[in-house]
């Protein structure tokens, strides 16, 4: 009898095989894919033959378009607890098993805070001009006695405001559905969002994507925070208005972006981002680090060898 065959997905810097013991006793074949597959045709051609599917994040798609042409898919597992583009329903429905995987706490806050000081303070150009010859091109804001607001005080906003706070910032917050003690309990004061744009210095998103959430910081936001203010986004593209926020940065709306999540990731060659002035972009590595992978793929050949055993663990809920 052949061994199931196992599909590590998207892994762009070649360690997946490194962050875990993958023997698993020889019970299966392993083949990694380090390209990204796009579109629907050849990525179900790549994956047709693959009873176990491992997904890195949102990285690719799975809706019920494509899990209904991958019949000998039994067992599609997905780093993290959730995945917003993986259909559980619909794989229920297949018979296909839904896995996830715990994760690391600090990575996405870490890099966020990173972002915050590389774009306020320009750190990117200057390092590009010291290369180029240049001295000294630019002059940015202190944080210490700014306004920091931060939108969505979920996992990873509570984080930023106790950063915020070592850093002697006032902190403000909101979300549609945070309360006052939510707020107080993170050390923020609970504001309306126009309140919010409007008294911060910085914005940082950190909301789940939904369809409530999509869209929400558009162009009367982005007015609102002003041609002094900075907007860091490190939680999904589309909760910012892309052509919105593309237009302010033209426009000096707003004194400039930090970006880690796009609409379509890759970012695409030409996208508007890429020559959008005071702009400071990362490839989505906010959940990119060696504890996070080392607890991704780790968990990962646990659910495989659970699967194995005929009892399936972290099954995600649809």
């Amino acid at each position: 009898m052949s061994k199931p065959r196992v599909a590590i997905l998207d892994d762009y810097q070649q360690v997946a095989l490194a962050s875990a013991d993958w023997t698993l006793d020889g019970q299966v074949d392993i083949t990694v894919f380090n390209d990204h597959v796009h579109e629907e045709g050849p990525l179900v051609a790549r994956l047709a033959p693959f009873e176990v599917i491992v997904a890195m994040r949102e990285r690719t798609a799975f809706p019920e378009s494509v899990l209904a042409k991958l019949p000998n898919l039994k067992l599609l597992i997905t780093t993290g607890p959730f995945n917003a583009v993986i259909d559980v329903a619909a794989a229920q429905r297949l018979g296909i098993v839904v896995s996830g995987t715990g994760g690391a706490g600090a990575a996405t806050p870490e890099l966020t805070w990173g972002l915050i000081l590389a774009v306020t303070r320009g750190i990117a150009a200057e390092d590009a001009g010291v290369r180029q010859g240049h001295w000294q091109l630019g002059i940015g804001p202190e944080l210490m006695g700014s306004t920091l607001g931060i939108v969505g005080l979920g996992r990873t906003g509570p984080r930023i405001a106790h950063y915020a706070h070592a850093f002697d910032m006032k902190v403000i917050a909101w979300s549609q559905n945070m309360t006052a003690e939510r707020a107080a309990e993170c050390g923020a004061e609970l504001v309306s969002k126009q309140e919010l744009f409007e008294r911060s210095d910085i914005v940082t998103v950190h909301l789940k994507l939904s369809e409530r959430t999509t869209g929400v910081v558009g162009a009367p936001e982005l007015a609102a925070l002003g041609p002094k203010g900075y907007l860091v986004n490190t939680s999904r593209g589309p909760i910012v208005d892309e052509a919105a926020l593309v237009a302010a940065l033209h426009a000096g709306t707003i004194a400039g972006a930090a970006l880690d999540v796009y609409d379509v990731e890759p970012l695409p060659p030409g996208h508007p981002y890429l020559t959008a002035p005071n702009t400071l972009l990362t490839p989505h590595i906010g959940y990119v680090s060696e504890v996070a992978y080392a607890a991704f793929y780790g968990d990962v050949v646990e659910d495989i060898a659970a699967w194995l055993d005929g009892a399936p663990i972290r099954i995600v809920p649809a």
